[in-house]
């Protein structure tokens, strides 16, 4: 017969468990490196690039960010002596290995640009990320922009 105190304790048990799983998963990604391409007047799309590391087997499925009306996975890949780019509906996050988000490979490409992105200023974006068993997180991050020209930055 379960009691009132039982009862409170595998409530809190389970509440416990929810939210530390939750906290892995919002914790389990380090991003360094982040940056975006600085942009000219009238440009109307950019690429952002970092890297990620996950400490367990995520899926990138998603990014948004509030200076740009669209925001997709991009991949570029030689396609016979043609380089094509394209989205991608998700990017594999293997357990410990970094993956590098960068021009000419995997990017996020921010589209339909509402304003200019300036060098030196910072670009807000959200990445959302898979778990296996279907649990998304988000993580903010705030890339530099910066010309192509530039050595990287390091650092998040």
């Amino acid at each position: 017969m379960l009691t009132s105190l039982s009862i409170a304790v595998r409530l809190w048990a389970s509440l416990v468990t929810g939210l530390l799983s939750t906290l892995a998963l919002a914790q389990g990604v380090s991003v360094t490196d982040s940056w975006v391409r600085a942009t000219v007047a009238g440009q109307q799309a950019t690429g952002a690039f970092m890297k990620l590391t996950a400490s367990q087997a995520l899926r990138l499925v998603q990014a948004g960010s509030p200076v740009a009306g669209l925001v997709e996975i991009h991949e570029m890949r030689m396609d016979k002596d043609v380089m094509r780019m394209s989205a991608i509906p998700g990017l594999d996050l293997p357990a410990g290995r970094s993956v590098e988000l960068k021009p000419g490979g995997y990017h996020v490409m921010l589209m339909q640009l509402k304003q200019q992105i300036k060098d030196g200023e910072t670009v807000p974006i959200t990445l959302t990320f898979q778990a296996p068993d279907g649990r998304k997180e988000t993580l903010e991050v705030k890339a530099l922009a910066r010309m192509l020209s530039q050595p990287s930055k390091h650092g998040h």
